[in-house]
């Protein structure tokens, strides 16, 4: 057997000129010949040993850089509301940032439709250039937006043009990043590679929240409030040219371009082929909306929720994150190579009794103090590694190629508005109105309902995402 790869398999990641012509790299195994081009393999000691893809390298810089968009965003705009906005009511200037800002969360479902309809058409490549492309002029006009005494209204005319951009970008980017990675990855793998996608959410998350920190320390309250708070935003902006040069060189997936060469002329129109696999559409907004209140509680807004709520210095939830999130990251490949082995049910049936079990009993531990927190918060985020680290190959596994990234972006992106854009007000309010059992309910609640719908969904794991002409194998298990 051989195996067919387009990259130089002494080095990690580099790639010499004139090698886009395939190396054949022998294995003993049989007689045969493998084609691995979006992968790279060598053989050592005789057996077939997978290294890191330097394409998903080149793809990953963009979901770090837009979750370091979020967690820039979330933790600075309370500092520039009166900056952008009229400063002689700055209860209004707040409310008209958390507007603006919800405007991009509500555009999101019209960005998954665009940017999928664009990866299932032109390629995964393309469309993640374009998604980055806007995400970084978002980026750029918020950090050069000019103050409310500048420009008036044209002040928040400009922020809301840039969420809109980073809003429709966004959805697109995920659905766009996940098939790509499932794409090149391995099948034996392709959980455990999957995982990649939300290791470099945590890490965004992370240099988010310590970047936030950071400034808030070096810098006095009135530098930050007047310029500091754009530091977040040209550092976003940087990496995002960033990432557009190391995607413009990365090479389309196998199974889009295999796609390409079956069908050359004439495809399925879009919306037909959404409509034919409804079934899988519903599963990927049912098992999103089992996770998405989870991630976002205990991920993203839970810091805020320990200081307003458990009234822990902010020092203190800081740390705690940073902590939990940290040992998170290290068990998202874990959970994904899990999932390699026993499938993509076995670890949602993990999640879903986990989370229904212990969401109550870590809601009131982490309310017992900062350390509390930090291990309450640990178990939630490790139990959520169990389904997270698997989404992207898990939602590429219940399309066929021609439809696959729209599949993902359109119910994901709604599922997201319904249940994530919520979750931290549903959660605060709650706490407020004396409901604090109520949401780990909830969570519980969801986190079973995404394993029963897993119970109704075939196995998928390993399974070849390559195109298939009569897609007998979607059509009978969908």
């Amino acid at each position: 057997m051989t195996c067919t790869t387009g990259f130089e398999s002494g080095a990690l990641g580099s790639r010499r000129p004139g090698l886009h012509n395939r190396i054949e790299i022998p294995l003993h195994a049989s007689g045969t010949s493998r084609t691995c081009a979006d992968y790279g393999a060598h053989r050592a000691e005789g057996s077939f040993v997978l290294r890191a893809n330097p394409n998903v390298d080149r793809c990953l810089p963009g979901q770090r850089s837009g979750r370091l968009r979020l967690g820039g965003v979330c933790r600075v705009r309370s500092l520039f509301a009166t900056q952008v906005f009229d400063p002689s009511d700055p209860a209004s200037a707040l409310l008209s940032t958390f507007v603006v800002f919800g405007a991009g969360f509500l555009i999101r479902p019209f960005g998954g439709v665009l940017f999928g309809w664009l990866a299932d058409r032109l390629g995964r490549k393309s469309s993640l250039l374009l998604a980055i492309g806007c995400a970084t002029a978002g980026m750029l006009l918020i950090a050069a937006v000019p103050t409310y005494e500048v420009a008036g209204l044209g002040a928040g005319a400009i922020l809301l043009l840039a969420r809109l951009l980073q809003g429709l970008a966004h959805t697109g980017e995920v659905a766009s990043a996940y098939t790509y990675v499932a794409e090149v990855a391995p099948a034996p793998r392709r959980g455990m590679w999957s995982s990649a996608i939300y290791v470099s959410f945590t890490i965004a998350i992370i240099a988010a929240t310590l970047m936030g920190a950071l400034l808030n320390s070096a810098l006095p309250s009135n530098a930050m409030t007047t310029w500091g708070w754009r530091i977040p935003f040209v550092v976003g902006f940087a990496l995002g040219i960033l990432t557009l040069v190391m995607r413009a060189r990365m090479p389309e997936s196998r199974a889009f371009t295999q796609l390409l060469e079956e069908q050359p002329v004439q495809r399925q129109n879009i919306v037909s082929a959404l409509w034919k696999y409804r079934a899988s559409g519903v599963r990927v907004f049912l098992i999103m909306a089992s996770l998405s209140a989870l991630y976002y509680a205990w991920g993203v807004a839970s810091t805020t929720w320990a200081i307003n709520v458990v009234g822990l210095s902010p020092t203190e939830a800081l740390w705690a994150g940073v902590a939990a999130l940290t040992v998170s990251m290290f068990v998202f490949p874990c959970a994904g190579a899990l999932s390699d082995r026993i499938g993509r049910r076995g670890n949602f049936f993990l999640f879903g009794i986990g989370v229904g079990i212990l969401a109550y009993p870590m809601d009131h531990l982490a309310r017992q103090g900062t350390l509390g927190f930090m291990v309450a918060m640990t178990v939630m985020l490790c139990l959520f590694t169990l389904a997270g680290s698997i989404l992207p190959a898990l939602l590429s596994e219940l399309f066929p190629t021609e439809v696959r990234a729209t599949g993902i972006a359109l119910p994901y992106a709604l599922s997201a508005v319904v249940f994530a854009g919520t979750t931290p007000y549903l959660q605060q309010w709650l706490a407020e109105n004396d409901h604090p059992n109520t949401f780990s309910v909830y969570l519980s609640v969801a986190a079973v309902l995404g394993a029963l719908v897993m119970y109704f969904t075939p196995e998928t794991k390993g399974i070849s995402l390559t195109y298939e002409r009569r897609g007998s194998r979607y059509e009978t298990a969908r």
